[in-house]
């Protein structure tokens, strides 16, 4: 019972720490969105103009601009720190609940890891994985931001569709998001249900395809350099912390799978 307390505490301070990681994502992603939109040929004119006035007038010239900047700078770095931060508190929290593995029931670690599982997937899904910029030096501008993409995997595919790059949003959509919510669905029930039948059959299928079960990352990272194809500018691509918690999933399924392999094998003998 105490065991179930605390692992009951380990997932809320997931959810939570889960939750505020997201939400400084998105916080870093809007930030970074205005700071981009201050970057583009016409703003870089205004401030080369407003350059060239505070060369002229000195401190008689007030340079808002510049501050504006700043402000925009320092918000989003503070976002991009919370971030993180929040990701490894989420990460500790995981990792001290698969190390749970070794003090309570196989059953009870099987159904607390795929509620885990589930966490973790949602948040790979839902949070930015990537931002990508293309940008251009342009003489006596400086360096012009011509577009600029975050997304995470969701997003991505909606904007896929959107596109018309409908093979490629269907592949991810099937690999990344329903087999995944399937497989961590399975799991949970085949960890309520262990007695039933079917959590027997569920496990051989996931059997059968375990040698499709890096798939999912593989799809992932194709995603990544496709959004990152150089179009004759430069790129420059950021990693977000959606896709820590998207590989966090993909080992901690895996784990999973095994422990339940392993506990209805028990069941048996």
């Amino acid at each position: 019972m105490f065991a179930s307390v605390l692992l009951l505490m380990l997932l809320a301070g997931m959810a939570f720490f889960g939750l505020k990681a997201h939400s400084e994502a998105l916080a870093y992603e809007k930030a970074t969105t205005e700071l981009v939109a201050k970057q583009g040929a016409e703003e870089q004119a205004k401030l080369q103009l407003e350059k060239l006035a505070k060369s002229i007038l000195g401190p008689l010239y007030e340079d808002t601009r510049q501050q504006a900047l700043i402000q925009i700078e320092e918000r989003q770095s503070h976002a991009k720190s919370e971030a993180e931060k929040f990701t490894r508190y989420f990460m500790y929290l995981l990792g001290a609940l698969l190390l749970s593995y070794f003090f309570i029931t196989l059953r009870i670690f099987t159904i607390f890891a795929s509620l885990s599982t589930l966490l973790t997937l949602l948040f790979g899904l839902l949070t930015p994985i990537l931002m990508v910029t293309i940008h251009k030096e342009v003489e006596y501008l400086g360096d012009v931001v011509l577009s600029f993409e975050s997304k995470g995997v969701i997003g991505s595919i909606a904007k896929l569709f959107e596109n018309g790059d409908t093979i490629i949003a269907l592949v991810i959509l099937l690999f990344s998001v329903l087999i995944p919510l399937l497989k961590v669905t399975a799991l949970l029930f085949v960890s309520l249900f262990a007695h039933n039948e079917v959590a027997h059959k569920i496990i051989k299928f996931f059997k059968l395809i375990g040698k499709w079960s890096m798939v999912d990352v593989f799809v992932v990272a194709t995603f990544l350099v496709y959004l990152t194809i150089d179009k004759g500018d430069i790129s420059r691509a950021e990693v977000e912390v959606g896709l820590y918690f998207f590989l966090a999933y993909v080992i901690v399924s895996m784990l999973v799978s095994l422990s339940a392999d392993k506990m209805l094998q028990r069941m048996k003998a």
